[in-house]
Order: C-alpha cells, then sequence, then structure tokens
C-alpha cells in the first residue's frame, strides 16, 4: 500500500480555499483530467478526459476541520483513501494538504500525479477568489 502526500501553501485564507474545494461536484474545476462528475447522496462518480468513469464514496465534508474524504470504490483499487485538509495558518495564509493512499501502489501514484495539478489549481482559483 503506497500513501503520498503533498501541501502547498496558499496566499488565501483558509476559508477562501476551503470554499474551491468543498462541494463535492466542483471537482472538474480544479482536478487535472477530471471533466464532469455526478452527484447522488455520498455518491460521486468522475469521469476523465479520456472518459473513463471512476465511482466513490465521500466519507466526510467536515467545514469546522475543512477536511474532504473519499474513496475510490471502483474495482482496480482494492483500497484508496483521499484527504484534503485546509489549515489556517495566518488571515491570508493557508495550507492545502492532499494525502492518498492507495493500494495497487501503481495506482497511488497515477493519482498522486494529479493531486500536484490539483493543488496547483486550488491555489490559484484561491489567490484569485478576491474572498477573504
Amino acid at each position: 500500500m503506497a500513501s503520498l502526500r503533498y501541501e502547498r501553501r496558499i496566499a488565501a485564507s483558509a476559508d477562501a480555499v476551503w470554499d474551491v474545494m468543498c462541494r463535492p461536484e466542483s471537482i472538474p474545476d480544479w482536478f487535472p483530467g477530471v471533466v464532469s462528475c455526478s452527484v447522488v447522496g455520498k455518491s460521486r462518480t468522475i469521469v476523465t478526459a479520456s472518459g473513463l468513469e471512476m465511482p466513490e464514496e465521500i466519507l466526510t465534508i467536515d467545514p469546522l476541520l475543512r477536511r474532504f474524504a473519499y474513496r475510490i470504490t471502483a474495482p482496480a483499487y482494492r483500497f484508496h483513501l483521499g484527504l484534503i485538509d485546509v489549515i489556517a495558518i495566518g488571515p491570508r495564509d493557508s495550507l492545502c494538504i492532499y494525502s492518498t493512499t492507495a493500494e495497487p501502489d501503481a495506482l497511488a501514484l497515477i493519482i498522486a500525479g494529479g493531486t500536484l495539478g490539483a493543488l496547483e489549481e486550488i491555489r490559484r482559483l484561491a489567490e484569485t477568489s478576491g474572498k477573504e
């Protein structure tokens, strides 16, 4: 089982960062290669640019902790857990941490590449949102 974690310091309030990614349906706006998704209750299905559908289970959306947790339930994964945490450092300074644990290991590496791009897009959107 492989675990990877990436983080970005963002020049925006933690609330502004959380606002970018807290809605499950917003993932096509900030995760590279995800072109659409549907959400029904705690189930989300993302569609990639190649047309691959990936079912997910939403585990946690916690606005107090600013934590979003999900797991990919596609048969290719024996296990998956994705966590996004937003931590306030100062009024316009926050840390966004994206962690992935998956088995098989190769799938964790594939997702991890996307999480790097996702963090950059979350940063860009939060810093240009104008929200304090």
